[in-house]
């Protein structure tokens, strides 16, 4: 092979391969916007995904939505449809019950492992992500407020070295991930300021190390999400604007 065919396949596989990350990162963008939209309450629980005009909103064509919406059901955020197309998913009490119950325990645990195997550096980038989750309090900026809070949780199940309970953990969380974002303007933002202080002793206990202390901060942390979550039902969530039709 000449020097100038080898130079010529380079440049076209170089060619190829950021198209290929520009696509990933278009399609992780896509996705990232199309979960906040639909976790912060623009469509009503049970309510239709408009496609048109979600596309609009969003400025993309059909098929990266069509994919994201893929991941979102797979994340059990969204139901897809037999030629109907995706509704988000509607939680009966009995399923927000299960749900929590079940995600209290695996927080729970992973917060006694976490306490085993956490490192200094983890624990300052936790302490780093709660201080900016601070500041967004302050602010009432409550979608940069939820991502540092999951960013905060999803550290300590890290932590925990587990890839069985990181692996159900992450099935579990997409499913309660709309409803742990409403509880917190449940009783007039009372519930988010509760949160807040929760997070106060977590951070206290994991920077001790307490192992058991954590976890039942944890597991009554998400215990408190879910009777917000119940006094939130029936309420419409904040930017609840699309029709379910």
């Amino acid at each position: 092979m000449t020097s100038h065919m080898a130079t010529h396949l380079t440049a076209v596989n170089l060619d190829d391969l950021n198209e290929a990350r520009e696509e990933s990162s278009l399609h992780g963008e896509t996705l990232a916007r199309l979960r906040d939209y639909i976790v912060e309450g623009n469509i009503p629980e049970g309510g239709r995904v408009l496609e048109r005009e979600l596309c609009e909103i969003l400025g993309i064509s059909r098929t990266p939505l069509r994919e994201a919406l893929k991941v979102l059901a797979a994340e059990g955020i969204v139901d897809l449809l037999p030629n109907k197309g995706a509704r988000v998913r509607a939680l009966s009490d009995s399923d927000l019950v299960e749900l929590f119950d079940v995600m209290g325990g695996l927080e729970g645990l992973a917060g006694r492992l976490a306490c085993e195997n956490i490192t200094d550096a983890e624990i300052t980038e936790v302490e780093g992500l709660h201080h900016e989750m601070y500041g967004f309090y302050l602010r009432k900026d409550m979608h940069n407020y939820f991502h540092a809070n999951q960013m905060i949780h999803q550290k300590i199940v890290q932590a925990s070295r587990n890839a069985v309970l990181q692996s159900t953990y992450a099935t579990f969380a997409g499913r309660i991930r709309r409803v742990r974002y409403s509880a917190n303007f449940a009783r007039e933002r009372e519930r988010w300021g509760e949160a807040m202080r929760e997070h106060e002793m977590i951070l206290d206990a994991l920077r001790r190390r307490a192992g058991n202390e954590l976890s039942d901060i944890l597991f009554n942390h998400l215990r408190n999400k879910r009777k917000a979550a119940s006094e939130r039902s029936g309420e419409s969530a904040p930017g609840e604007q699309m029709n379910s039709e």
